[in-house]
């Protein structure tokens, strides 16, 4: 497997809305979600989106045991997950800063429903369901709007809690 090289905003394939896989447990799939796992594991990521790595298919990955770039957050399940769909359940949002591989060293509050249901396929074409709330909602919902060209900056309600990591949260000596 390879670790790949990451799309950075302003890149036109993070705009476009992602194409939906039509075949599971193929070599290239496989290939792409090893590919997936080494490049978000070298850059310390909490997940990562088909499209971030210049492929625009409906492919995300996720999980966090622990990650020095969300040293409090709780674990996530390591999961692939690809033709997702996401289901709101309750109106209750929370504000979280969140950072994105493809937006390097800046950091963004942003609203996000706080318990949400997903669903959609492994590699292997076996059917996913989960619920999942908080942080692991969170990192799920981040990594979806990829599949539809988005990116995180434009879910922020208020662009002064948005900026470089240093200049967000300066370290103390």
């Amino acid at each position: 497997m390879a670790v790949r090289t990451v799309l950075h905003m302003g890149g036109p394939l993070l705009l476009k809305v992602a194409e939906p896989v039509q075949e599971f447990d193929t070599p290239d799939l496989h290939t792409l979600i090893g590919d997936m796992f080494d490049t978000m594991a070298a850059l310390d990521g909490a997940g990562l989106a088909a499209p971030q790595i210049g492929v625009s298919l409906r492919v995300v990955i996720f999980g966090v045991e622990s990650n020095p770039r969300y040293p409090d957050v709780e674990a996530v399940p390591t999961t692939v997950l690809i033709n997702p769909t996401i289901e709101v359940i309750g109106k209750e949002t929370n504000e979280g800063w969140e950072g994105c591989l493809s937006v390097p060293g800046m950091r963004g509050l942003v609203p996000r429903y706080s318990h949400i249901r997903y669903s959609g396929r492994d590699q292997f074409g076996a059917r996913i369901e989960r619920e999942a709330k908080d942080f692991h909602a969170r990192v799920v919902q981040h990594e979806c709007d990829h599949l539809d060209g988005i990116l995180y900056p434009r879910r922020i309600r208020d662009l002064s809690q948005f900026g470089f990591e240093e200049a967000l949260f300066p370290q103390e000596e």
